[in-house]
């Protein structure tokens, strides 16, 4: 019994992926708040774009 515990106590062939699991969360959350603080100004550039390819496309048709 003491050597089973002893083996599943050494045994840490799970640990390698819970670390990549849990860096990836971090990124994760980084990306969402990052993503929540430059949503509006994203959205103004995108706008902006948007506007000055409707004002040069007209004459175009």
């Amino acid at each position: 019994m003491k050597n089973m515990l002893a083996r599943f106590l050494a045994d840490e062939s799970g640990q390698g992926m819970t670390e990549y699991a849990l860096i990836l969360a971090l990124i994760a959350i980084v990306v969402i708040g990052a993503l929540g603080l430059l949503g509006g100004k994203i959205k103004e550039v995108f706008e902006n774009i948007t506007d000055e390819l409707d004002v040069t496309g007209e004459g175009g048709s």
